[in-house]
């Protein structure tokens, strides 16, 4: 199955056995462990998760390096493309019903729950609750017990706006950067995608700002009710998909500048690619959903 042996292209590659798969696990073990026991008042667990995160990411530079080589030293073949192909697909689907969740909960919060605690039913048990969505009227919350405090919601005027104007410029770089690949044009394609990169990071900053904003002036937190988890939810997860986006389409970038990928056979930066515009369209639909109404 090698094509150091016959000099071609396998026509399905098997790799040797690998130690990759194990040591991930045992990380992300450790990860899950030191977080529960952290959240659970051990102070200790702190320094245990970091190491986890560590050891986790150890592992998956030391497993894509050997990626990366086998790709390179030409022994993916069209059968191990379409594998490939399959499996980002059937991530991005996973991906799809993990938001899709989020987006249930929310539209299942506006439609059926608050409304039918404010119907005539519950009207005896909390007379003073207030059906409405967002879940805060002017000078008082939709919490007859008191127990969330007054909050302000967050508008898509301006920050919201500007994320959106940044992840969709993010999205023409690369389609760019992909047009310019597949003609060969490789210092473009750098170019354009460190205008990518800078968009991505500059979309995180900016939302980072957004939640200092949120916590200080709006005093909108992930425990102002139903609103503030639906909304931190939302777009903190939005959040970190596209920081791992970002950091995706770094390290392709940092192979393009080594010479990696041709026009014909570069899946690695399709994929990277196919997983930031699937980032752009969740975060239209956060945009609108979230922001507008």
């Amino acid at each position: 199955m090698s094509s150091s042996a016959t000099g071609t292209t396998p026509y399905y590659f098997v790799p040797h056995p690998s130690r990759h798969p194990v040591m991930a696990a045992v990380g992300l073990l450790l990860v899950i462990f030191s977080a529960a026991e952290w959240i659970n008042g051990a102070d200790w667990a702190k320094w245990t998760l970091l190491f986890g995160f560590l050891w986790v990411l150890t592992v998956l530079f030391q497993w894509f390096r050997d990626a990366i080589g086998e790709s390179e030293s030409g022994q993916y073949g069209h059968k191990v493309d379409v594998s490939f192909r399959w499996s980002m697909s059937w991530f991005i689907f996973s991906e799809v019903m993990f938001f899709g969740a989020f987006f249930t909960a929310l539209w299942w919060l506006r439609s059926h729950s608050v409304p039918a605690l404010g119907g005539v039913e519950n009207a005896l048990l909390w007379p003073d609750f207030k059906a409405l969505w967002p879940s805060v009227a002017p000078g008082v919350t939709a919490s007859p017990a008191g127990v969330i405090e007054p909050f302000s919601t967050m508008g898509p005027l301006w920050l919201p706006t500007i994320n959106t104007a940044l992840l969709l410029s993010s999205g023409v770089t690369i389609t760019i950067a992909h047009h310019l690949l597949r003609v060969n044009n490789r210092p473009a394609t750098i170019l354009f995608m460190w205008l990518t990169v800078l968009l991505g990071f500059s979309f995180v900053c900016v939302q980072g700002y957004e939640y200092f904003h949120a916590y200080t002036d709006l005093n909108l937190k992930l425990s102002s009710g139903a609103y503030g988890s639906t909304f931190f939810m939302l777009t903190g997860f939005h959040g970190l998909h596209v920081l791992i986006g970002m950091l995706m389409l770094f390290f392709i970038t940092l192979r393009l500048m080594k010479g990696h990928f041709t026009p014909e056979r570069h899946f690695g930066f399709e994929g990277a690619a196919w997983y930031w515009h699937f980032v752009d369209v969740v975060w239209l639909g956060l945009y609108t959903l979230v922001y507008w109404t």
